[in-house]
């Protein structure tokens, strides 16, 4: 469990509250809008209303006490950027700011984010990638390069044992696991026969799974 203090409960915020709230982490969250704040109230362990570019205000709330700062301010990019600052000038351990565009998110790094997240631009790379292909059901992007995807077990493979397949060797692929009906085993073998009936967890590349599932 975690202490996270919350900047901003707008959607995105609001719906960062409810994903901590479910994981069972100790969440502090601010905005300067009543309504937002009272909306978030079951979700978090304490909320305030108040301007989070006031560094009174900010100092006040011991910072330095939480384990990541979430700024999730949308709308108004100077208030997220002094916001942001501000948490690392009074000893925020690890700050992580919401940027919609691409310099929005060179200026957040530059004024004191640890870590930049880019919701709009990240849900468009995953809707694209995702329905693109009829053998992509799920991706998480790791970097630039890297991403463990979801895929359907190629019909020529059906019958055969991961070992047999050898796509490791073939494409630099690693078949991290099988999902089955929803369930899913990491506990593979080279000697695991693929059915046709399941989907596979593959991490690699872009470019080498593509090449190797024909994407």
């Amino acid at each position: 469990m975690k202490s996270i203090l919350l900047v901003g409960l707008g959607r995105f915020g609001r719906h960062i509250a409810m994903k901590l709230n479910e994981n069972r982490h100790q969440v502090m969250a601010i905005d300067n809008n009543e309504e937002r704040v009272n909306a978030a109230l079951p979700y978090v362990t304490n909320a305030q209303i108040g301007d989070s570019t006031n560094e009174e205000f900010l100092s006040c709330l011991g910072v330095r006490n939480f384990d990541v700062c979430i700024v999730a301010i949308g709308e108004d990019f100077q208030s997220s950027l002094e916001t942001t600052a501000l948490l690392k000038e009074l000893g925020a351990k690890f700050v992580v700011s919401r940027a919609s565009r691409d310099v929005h998110a060179k200026f957040l790094l530059r004024n004191g984010a640890d870590k930049v997240v880019y919701p709009e631009k990240q849900l468009a790379k995953w809707t694209a990638i995702r329905y693109s292909s009829d053998h992509i059901f799920d991706y998480i992007e790791l970097d630039e390069e890297h991403a463990i995807f979801e895929v359907s077990v190629p019909d020529m493979w059906i019958g055969k044992t991961i070992g047999g397949i050898d796509i490791r060797r073939k494409y630099s692929v690693n078949i991290m696991g099988v999902k089955t009906n929803g369930e899913l085993n990491l506990a593979i073998t080279p000697d695991t026969v693929l059915s046709g009936g399941e989907t596979l967890l593959v991490l690699g590349t872009y470019h080498d799974i593509q090449k190797c599932f024909h994407i």
